[in-house]
């Protein structure tokens, strides 16, 4: 009971924490618009704050990432042991990690 009951406010928490994600642009899309603009920006203070803006975005799609591959594994997991909603639920966490690294 306690395994779901910590599942359940794992996955609220983390559609909640999702929501930010997809108010605005995906987090590779804005990593990469700031990468750009780094590279052809002309001054060395606009390449900086362009750089780091890019390396906070990458840095959030890959911990949803690695966070998509750990729910992953659940699922693979639970599923193996007949655990349904447990495999389910893992599922649906990986999803919203993955929607989130986009």
């Amino acid at each position: 009971m306690d395994m779901k009951l910590t599942s359940l406010w794992a996955g609220v928490f983390l559609t909640l924490a999702s929501f930010g994600a997809y108010a605005g642009e995906s987090h590779m899309t804005e990593a990469l618009k700031h990468a750009e603009a780094a590279a052809k920006a002309d001054d060395s203070k606009a390449i900086v704050e362009h750089a780091e803006a890019a390396k906070t975005h990458a840095k959030t799609a890959d911990e949803h990432l690695d966070a998509g591959i750990t729910s992953l594994n659940d699922a693979i997991d639970h599923g193996k042991l007949k655990h349904t909603d447990l495999a389910k639920k893992s599922a649906e966490e990986a999803v919203t990690h993955l929607k989130a690294a986009q």
